[in-house]
Formats: C-alpha cells, structure tokens, sequence
C-alpha cells in the first residue's frame, strides 16, 4: 500500500497534471491491447491464418495494394471504438481535475478518441499517433484532414470492407489520419497542432509541481514511456506508473503494478478519504 499513499501524496500537492497512456488504458473498456501476435490473433483469427501480425496489418500499403483489406481491419477497429464507452477510471481523472484545479494535458498513443468521448476537451489531447476519427487521401492529393463520419461495413468472415471510404478532394481511396508502420503517406497536420499545444502547456507550468500519471504504456513501442520520462527530466515530475506488467520507474518514482481502473479507484478511495 505504500505507493499507493506516496501516490495520493503526490496527487494532492500536484500544481500540473499530465497523463499519458497507452493500449493498456483501452483494455478495461474491453478493446484489445494487441500485445505481441499471440494477443493480436485471439482479437483477429483470421490474420493468423494469413500469417499476417499488427505491423503488417497497421501498414500503409494494404490501403494502396488492396484498399477492401486495409479497410476490413481499420473498419473493424472504427466500428469497435465507436460502440465502446471509455471505463470509469477516465471519468475519475477528469474528476480529479475538477477537484483539485489543476491544469491537465493527454498524451496518448492510441487511436480511439476515448479522451474526447469521455468529455476531455480537444486542445488538451496530444494523439502522437493520429486518429482513426480522421481521414485523410491515400496519395495524398493534398494535406487536408477532415472528420470520419463514415459507415465501413465489414465482412466478418473475410475481414474485408463493404465499402470504402473516398478522397473528397479527388476521389481516390481515404485512408485513416494514422502514423502507421513504414508510413510516408500519413498527413500530420493535425497532430503537429496538437504536438504545439502540448509544448506551449509545458512552458506554461514550467516550475509548478507535476505529476505524470501513465496508464497502460509498454515497452514494445516505449514512445509514451519515454514521454513520461522526459519529463522527470526536463521539469522535475514525479512519475506515477500505473502497469500490470510492466511497471518498473527509475528510481524515486511511484510504480503501482495493477490494471489502469483498478488503480485508479483504489487512489480515488484514498483522495477521498483524505480530503
């Protein structure tokens, strides 16, 4: 129980909040975190049997080669992260927010928009990776990003869409506004934007006691660990690492080796108790 209490401690006297996450922050909604091909194929059968892994299906070139494909997967996941709702412990953070008046930012690597659809407001989000919630021209004809209001109906059996989305510029196939795996193509406008606002935050509580919350980040792909770390660096953050697996910090850190809303509630507890 002791990082938990170090954990609360830190919460209470924070003066700037930044929380980053990664796939593990989805697994409590119920969305699979892909981790390694064994997790992958339980969510994807079929790849399995094609022998195709995540890097080669998040890749750029099934949208070129075969856009029905390319589709199929990112159809899937679009109507998947559409019809979950994001799990309690998102409603909690934001919770604390409110509570104790701290200024917040996001950073996540996921695609999902499970932020924003848990009332995280838009100019605090920093989506390293994109969003599945945006589309973009696969060429592309131009470096315009717009919202996906698109139906992308996929058979299930062959893993391949019904239909496909279209540049609405030139008509040529759209493909999601995501950095994938050997992307040239990917538009990053919109998450440079974002990249921008992160930054100019930091300067603004640059002094101010932060606390970094890290929720469900591994170390396949450590871009968010590395985010998190940075910042014991680069402004004297305590970090909290909220990882069942893989929760090991550098030392004076917090480590709290528990699934993202377990955690989360228990601290809630705690806050509560205490204040």
């Amino acid at each position: 129980m002791e990082h938990y209490h170090k954990a609360v401690e830190a919460i209470l006297n924070a003066q700037a909040l930044v929380i980053t996450a990664g796939a593990g922050m989805g697994v409590d909604s119920g969305l699979p975190d892909f981790r390694g091909p064994k997790g992958f194929w339980r969510a994807y059968p079929l790849y399995e049997r094609l022998g195709l892994n995540f890097v080669e299906m998040a890749n750029p070139v099934h949208f070129e080669r075969d856009p029905a494909f390319g589709w199929g997967f990112y159809g899937h996941r679009l109507e998947m992260y559409r019809k979950t709702e994001p799990h309690r412990g998102f409603h909690i953070l934001k919770d604390w927010i409110n509570r104790y008046g701290v200024d917040y930012f996001v950073v996540t690597s996921n695609v999902d928009g499970h932020f924003q659809k848990a009332g995280y407001t838009e100019e605090k989000v920093y989506e390293i990776h994109g969003s599945i919630h945006y589309l973009q021209c696969i060429k592309p004809c131009c470096n315009d990003i717009w919202e996906n209001n698109e139906d992308v109906p996929v058979d299930y059996e062959t893993m391949r869409a019904l239909r496909i989305p279209k540049c609405k510029h030139c008509g040529d196939v759209a493909r999601p506004n995501i950095l994938m795996f050997g992307d040239w193509s990917w538009v990053g406008d919109r998450t440079y934007a974002q990249g921008k606002r992160y930054r100019r935050f930091l300067e603004e509580v640059r002094g101010k006691r932060m606390v970094v919350i890290e929720l469900g980040a591994g170390t396949a792909v450590p871009s968010i660990r590395h985010t998190s770390e940075s910042l014991i660096r680069s402004h004297g953050a305590t970090l909290i690492r909220i990882n069942p697996r893989e929760s090991q910090v550098p030392s004076g850190q917090i480590s709290i080796p528990e699934g993202a809303l377990k955690a989360l509630s228990k601290l809630d507890e705690l806050l509560k108790k205490v204040a």
